[in-house]
């Protein structure tokens, strides 16, 4: 499970890593066709990067959130278990213990 969440996340990583350098590309054709200028294309990334920070914080706010949901739930699933595991141990050992004190009698 841990594994596949680093997957995802370096997933992407990896691919904001791609969106940066087609940004700067896009805007680096924008400034030599004259459309836009340099200090614009740098107004323009910074926006555009702290969006990207933005949405990439609220994304792992919330993937964040979600695994500690899942593992509270299967937090209680496990305990739930356990207890009746351990509820039908204590039957079988009370069985044994009663069949034990039946073959002993005389």
């Amino acid at each position: 499970m841990i594994d596949l969440v680093k997957k995802t996340l370096l997933a992407g990583v990896g691919a904001a890593v791609v969106s940066k350098e087609k940004l700067e590309e896009a805007l680096g054709d924008f400034v030599r066709q004259g459309k836009l200028s340099a200090a614009d294309a740098k107004i323009v990334a910074g926006k555009l990067a702290e969006q990207g920070r933005a949405e990439f914080e609220a994304a792992s706010r919330g993937l964040s959130e979600r695994i500690k949901e899942y593992t509270a739930r299967s937090d209680a699933e496990l305990a739930s278990k356990v207890a009746a595991l351990e509820a039908r141990v204590g039957a079988l050992e009370a069985r044994l213990a009663e069949e034990q004190g039946r073959s002993s009698e005389p």
